[in-house]
């Protein structure tokens, strides 16, 4: 199965559950106290959002989709290979958990890894805490940008969060600071609504582009000058605009409906 095809294949919640509560908020890491983090803010492009994450009181599981250039991607296959801890336990250090990371798909720009956790009695993560306070059925949806790691975790109506904020705050170090965004109606949440999320490097390549005539036909600027215009390498922009243009079409063609009339060659 293509990476592009597992984002594809998912509903979204506000067409599965009525009355769903919903908590989000941000781990945020110190520099240095976390590689992965590390890696995604020296490249600031990569971002990780979780396809599934499953708990049980002694294991986690869980699929994750990654973007970004092959040189970031290939530094992050080889952090999560060689890491001493598993990236989720709260615990971090002299844990002795057994865990293994799969890559289940690979191609340029994009990587879905296949994690299985094992913990042990010193050992917790965000999903275990969820589970030891709200019981079963719960959905976990995670975006790692920099070092910012946010969770949204959907529960039933009825759950009290005070305590689960509470153990959060007890569990982490003083590495690792962290942020409570949102409580309240899954279906009333801002915080995943299916809009396009570019990176403010994105941002900046699109606006530019379009201001610089770069999209008219014929185009009035080359990627290489608009490059220099922005000051990046040519590489550099052509893979930003290539990234920003593939999640506004794909947000554009799941937004609307195909259209019943054929357009005319000369469209």
């Amino acid at each position: 199965m293509k990476a592009r095809a597992l984002v594809n294949a998912f509903i979204p919640l506000s067409t599965l559950y009525d009355r769903m509560r919903e908590l989000v908020f941000a781990l945020e890491y110190v520099p240095g106290t976390n590689a992965v983090a590390d890696i995604l803010t020296a490249n600031p492009e990569t971002k990780i959002r979780s396809l599934s994450c499953h708990v049980t009181p002694d294991n986690l599981w869980r699929v994750d989709y990654v973007t970004g250039g092959q040189n970031a991607l290939d530094e992050l296959i080889e952090t999560v290979a060689n890491a001493e801890y598993y990236t989720d336990c709260l615990a971090r250090r002299d844990c002795e958990a057994d865990w293994e990371t799969q890559i289940l798909d690979h191609i340029d720009d994009a990587l879905v890894l296949y994690s299985y956790w094992t913990r042990t009695p010193s050992c917790t993560s965000i999903p275990h805490l969820a589970l030891d306070h709200f019981g079963d059925g719960l959905i976990f949806q995670t975006t790692w940008v920099g070092h910012r790691y946010e969770w949204r975790i959907i529960a039933p109506d009825n759950t009290a969060y005070h305590a689960f904020r509470s153990a959060i705050e007890n569990e982490i170090d003083d590495t690792t600071g962290v942020t409570f965004v949102r409580v309240g109606d899954a279906d009333d949440a801002t915080t995943d609504d299916g809009e396009p999320s570019l990176t403010p490097e994105q941002d900046a390549a699109v606006r530019a582009a379009v201001e610089h005539g770069y999209y008219q036909t014929p185009r009035k600027i080359e990627t290489y000058e608009l490059a220099e215009e922005l000051g990046v390498p040519g590489s550099t922009l052509s893979y930003r605009l290539r990234r920003a243009e593939a999640q506004l079409a794909e947000a554009y063609v799941t937004d609307h409906f195909p259209s019943t009339h054929l357009s005319s060659p000369d469209a």
